[in-house]
């Protein structure tokens, strides 16, 4: 019974230092291992008289559960866009722990 005890035990600090291994747990174009927060542009169009800017997030906790909406028709709406002039992204991570990722939209 003590072995199981023991073998449990291993099995469950192993899993809990691989969590904490600083991954990056949000697409991004540049890693950082102990944090990242990068913005980055994904489309454009020729024109520049946006007038509102909508955002739109998704959170991940260890990379093990994820939640959020962090579409282009979330950021729309929440801006009341109809015309989109460009999407950017946006991430965050913080040692692994606490990822965000977020999609901005500029438009009328």
């Amino acid at each position: 019974m003590k072995q199981i005890k023991v073998a449990l035990t291993l099995v469950g600090l192993t899993a809990a230092a691989l969590s904490l291994t600083a991954c990056q747990i949000v697409a991004s174009p540049m890693a950082g291992t102990i944090f990242n927060e990068t913005k980055y542009g994904n489309m454009a169009t020729d024109e520049a008289t946006a007038t509102k800017e909508g955002k739109a997030c998704g959170t991940s906790i260890l990379g093990w559960v994820a939640q959020g909406d962090a579409s282009i028709v979330a950021a729309k709406a929440n801006a009341g866009i109809t015309k989109v002039t460009s999407v950017d992204h946006s991430a965050k991570n913080l040692l692994g722990i606490f990822g965000e990722w977020c999609t901005i939209v500029k438009g009328n």
